[in-house]
């Protein structure tokens, strides 16, 4: 079971918030960002900018990502809504 906890939040617009696990599930399965990027048909540099959050993926790529690590979307991105209170 993958934690929840350790969370990324990647991109914060206003109220909504965007947070992300891709580094910590890659890791847990022992890939490269390299390797990930070659099966994505991405550029190691869009994996780097998804795990860092200067980049939010496609709905495509989200589910390309999903689907590599037999996840679904909702446990790899998770979108909040700020009600206020820092995380």
């Amino acid at each position: 079971m993958i934690e929840m906890e350790s969370m990324l939040y990647i991109r914060r617009t206003g109220e909504l918030l965007l947070k992300n696990r891709l580094e910590e599930i890659r890791k847990q399965k022992d890939i490269t960002q390299e390797e990930l990027a070659e099966r994505l048909a991405v550029s190691r540099q869009t994996i780097g900018s998804l795990e860092n959050g200067r980049y939010n993926p496609s709905i495509i790529l989200a589910f390309k990502i999903a689907k590599f690590f037999q996840l679904r979307i909702e446990e790899i991105f998770i979108y909040e809504e700020d009600n206020g209170s820092e995380k």
